[in-house]
């Protein structure tokens, strides 16, 4: 990807003479989905689940849409206890820059797809441009539910010079979290002068925004990996003094080299690698039991086609965690028509539909853990 030296998340140009020192612009990122505890889950089993659990199923076609209408927007109470109302609508050369950065990902050759499409309804990732409100997304799967009419992204400043910032947006809605906050970093901060870096301009945190985006360190449960990547496009820049340890950042500054990292190109291609078409796909027999021969972390995807018209279900078998996800095959976009969810329960996912005769459907099995290899099945009846 052309950038130049991570210009995501830097000062405006124009700012510049009157920054502080520290004078980046940094993302705010919105929850993901809660982590999964209790007392049915062991660390290995936890970690399992929550590396995975904001992501994707992988093949899912991510819409996406801007606000462009004159009353999207919403009223924002000022100092003087007065209201204006801001719109979330951006221009076109906007636009434009975001649709750059998902073009980024989607070169990568991956199963997960993006789609532009011209309704708010239509749109599970909804794009605002909102000035003054930062840049920031719901992180993975939490943009489900978000209520509809909300934003699920918000791009608050230039991405037209600043690309990285909409890339790293993107990457959150994949459900990437900040790399900074890894807690294998082994990062030790300055966290008095973090507080008062992040509550002068350009960002105006408080100390807790502040603790949630840079300081708190993410469960070790949620992270895939014990290393860490400075230079991943999910990595803020930070000023020379803000980091104790490593100690060369007491007097230079961690600088990302901009763009995606080898590193997040590695790690979103196995999360999402490409997807055979559904032609492809093998059968699963109905009434036939299939063992899921797959690790920890991956899916597969299986044809069924209903011989009748009539109820039928759809469920996984063994000790294990499993995400299902059954789609309709409408005229070559497949559509969600049910789906379970049983991480971290001690029971088995379970879908109940109506399945047409003629019609073809594909069934998505993610497995999140399993106690033993080759112990779980899945079967349709």
């Amino acid at each position: 990807m052309a950038t130049s030296p991570n210009p995501a998340r830097r000062a405006a140009p124009d700012e510049a003479a009157q920054a502080p020192r520290y004078a980046f612009h940094y993302c705010n990122v919105r929850p993901g989905l809660p982590a999964a505890t209790g007392p049915l889950l062991s660390g290995e089993r936890a970690a399992a689940i929550n590396t995975m659990r904001d992501k994707w199923l992988n093949g899912t076609e991510l819409t996406y849409y801007f606000y462009d209408k004159p009353g999207d927007g919403q009223n924002v109470l000022l100092a003087d206890g007065s209201s204006r109302f801001v719109p979330w609508a951006g221009p076109a050369e906007q636009k434009q820059a975001v649709r750059k950065a998902f073009d980024v990902w989607a070169k990568l050759g991956l199963g997960v797809r993006f789609k532009e499409v011209a309704s708010r309804e239509q749109a599970m990732v909804r794009i605002g441009f909102m000035a003054g409100d930062g840049s920031w997304s719901y992180l993975g799967r939490a943009v489900r539910d978000v209520a509809a009419g909300e934003r699920t992204m918000n791009i608050g400043w230039d991405v037209t010079r600043d690309l990285d910032t909409a890339v790293h947006e993107i990457g959150h809605t994949l459900g990437f979290n900040h790399e900074h906050q890894n807690p294998f970093s082994g990062i030790v901060w300055d966290e008095e002068k973090v507080y008062a870096a992040l509550a002068a301009p350009p960002n105006n945190w408080s100390r807790q925004k502040t603790h949630f985006n840079i300081l708190r360190k993410l469960d070790e449960s949620t992270v895939e990996g014990t290393s860490w990547d400075p230079d991943s496009v999910m990595h803020y820049p930070f000023g020379a003094g803000l980091i104790q340890q490593p100690a060369k950042f007491r007097v230079e500054p961690l600088q990302p080299a901009g763009g995606l990292s080898a590193r997040d190109v590695a790690q979103v291609r196995k999360i999402y690698p490409a997807q055979p078409p559904v032609e492809e796909l093998s059968d699963l027999v109905l009434a036939e039991s299939r063992r899921l021969k797959i690790a920890a972390g991956q899916q597969i995807d299986l044809r069924i086609a209903p011989p009748r018209t009539r109820n039928y279900q759809l469920a996984t078998f063994g000790e294990s965690d499993t995400l299902l996800a059954l789609f309709e095959d409408v005229a070559g976009e497949l559509k969600f028509r049910g789906g379970d969810d049983d991480s971290g329960e001690d029971r088995n996912a379970q879908i109940k539909l109506r399945l047409q005769r003629g019609r073809r459907y594909v069934l998505r099995v993610r497995m999140y853990y399993a106690a033993a290899a080759g112990e779980t099945a899945v079967m349709w009846w």
